[in-house]
């Protein structure tokens, strides 16, 4: 697998287009790590600090994401070096897309990602650039449907990212209206400890978790955690967190959920960050989705999680571990072998998935068969794992070893 990855790593992407603004200091770059299957995908992000490598980096990361959630197409990522809360981020934006249109017209697909919002940023600026849709791309490129098959395909695609979830089941108010986009990736982190569960022998009923980060995806994947019956004991965030060791009830859970303000957690008896970080570590629980940032996490967190019974890792969040390297670095490598980690391009894979499934054919539009689809996906991958190794430990090794040779 070593060697595989070393490959892979090296060898150079097939496309790196870079864009300074006429208009202001921001520098932007898309990189295609390959046209496997004539085309590319993957997301906008834009944060100050921002280079080619982390740009390069997440390009290859999508590639191996698209061997489990589909289409067999490259990875690709856009990034942008600018203040996302700079007021003229949206020039910027509408800049970026329209040198970046002939791109997404012919062989590349996009969407949001830090800092940029898929339903109010990237839609309607790639629009006004002349893109059909952000994913066109994709379907000329890899598809390549009839014009009337596209115009269907873009038309399912478009209604079912921002489709308003009905189900009970799957939304945590049907009247404050959550969409695909905004529960999927982390109900997919739920569901990869799950199916963990199912296929390596055990159950996650009362089985205690950690969540890191309250954004989209980690709120989502606490809301699901504790409706299938674990016991979310701690939830870290930016300004601080929670902590009870008994467990939240899962109207606890839903309850901030619904109060947090955007991607901030708010809730009764908020512990400040500073002391959070000093405690949450030391928690007893079998559970740990790490949500947050890319990066974040470090060997001595994993550590004192081990020493209080960790059994699985369930990776919210791209790249979660505080490694310079693309793939398994030495804190990865480390933790993979000591607990069941779920690596990234498995559990989060939902969004991905999402894309896929709306492109692929004329699909059920419902919310239970688009929620299903996303756990089936993560299913199969963690059952194809298992028949290779059914070793608890180096669950991430085997995982990318299957998606390399898909690659290479």
């Amino acid at each position: 697998m070593k060697d595989l990855l070393k490959k892979y790593e090296e060898k150079q992407p097939e496309i790196v287009f870079n864009w300074k603004d006429p208009e202001t200091e921001a520098e932007g770059w898309t990189v295609i790590n390959s046209l496997r299957g004539g085309a590319a995908g993957g997301g906008t992000r834009m944060r100050k600090g921002l280079d080619k490598y982390e740009v390069m980096s997440l390009a290859k990361t999508m590639e191996v994401k698209f061997t489990v959630s589909g289409p067999a197409i490259g990875g690709a990522k856009s990034g942008i070096n600018f203040d996302p809360h700079d007021p003229r981020k949206k020039g910027v934006l509408e800049r970026w897309y329209k040198a970046v249109a002939p791109l997404l017209k012919n062989y590349y697909g996009t969407g949001g990602d830090l800092n940029v919002d898929e339903i109010h940023e990237v839609i309607p600026i790639t629009e006004d650039s002349g893109v059909w849709h952000p994913q066109e791309g994709v379907f000329n490129g890899h598809f390549k449907p009839t014009e009337a098959d596209k115009i269907n395909r873009i038309g399912q695609l478009r209604h079912g990212v921002i489709k308003v979830l009905e189900d009970e089941n799957l939304s945590p108010s049907v009247t404050r209206k959550y969409t695909v986009a905004d529960m999927i990736t982390g109900y997919g982190v739920a569901e990869a400890v799950k199916h963990y569960y199912d296929i390596y022998g055990g159950s996650v009923v009362g089985k205690r978790a950690i969540v890191q980060g309250f954004g989209n995806v980690g709120s989502a994947a606490a809301y699901y955690l504790a409706q299938m019956g674990a016991k979310v004991v701690g939830i870290i965030d930016r300004e601080g967190g929670v902590i009870n060791e008994e467990g939240f009830s899962f109207e606890e859970i839903k309850e901030m959920f619904l109060d947090k303000d955007g991607n901030t957690l708010v809730a009764k008896n908020m512990i400040p960050f500073e002391e959070m970080n000093t405690r949450i570590w030391n928690l007893p629980c079998e559970i740990f989705a790490p949500c947050a940032a890319s990066r974040l996490v470090q060997q001595d967190q994993i550590n004192k999680m081990i020493n209080t019974g960790l059994e699985v890792i369930s990776c919210g969040a791209n790249v979660p571990f505080a490694d310079k390297e693309i793939f398994f670095g030495p804190i990865m490598e480390d933790t993979d072998k000591k607990v069941s980690l779920i690596p990234d391009f498995i559990s989060n894979c939902g969004m991905a998935r999402v894309f896929a499934y709306f492109m692929e054919r004329r699909v059920e539009m419902s919310d239970e068969a688009i929620f299903e689809d996303t756990s089936n996906t993560i299913k199969k991958a963690l059952q194809r794992t298992f028949a290779k190794s059914a070793s608890k430990t180096r669950i991430s090794e085997t995982a990318f070893e299957i998606a390399l040779k898909e690659l290479i």
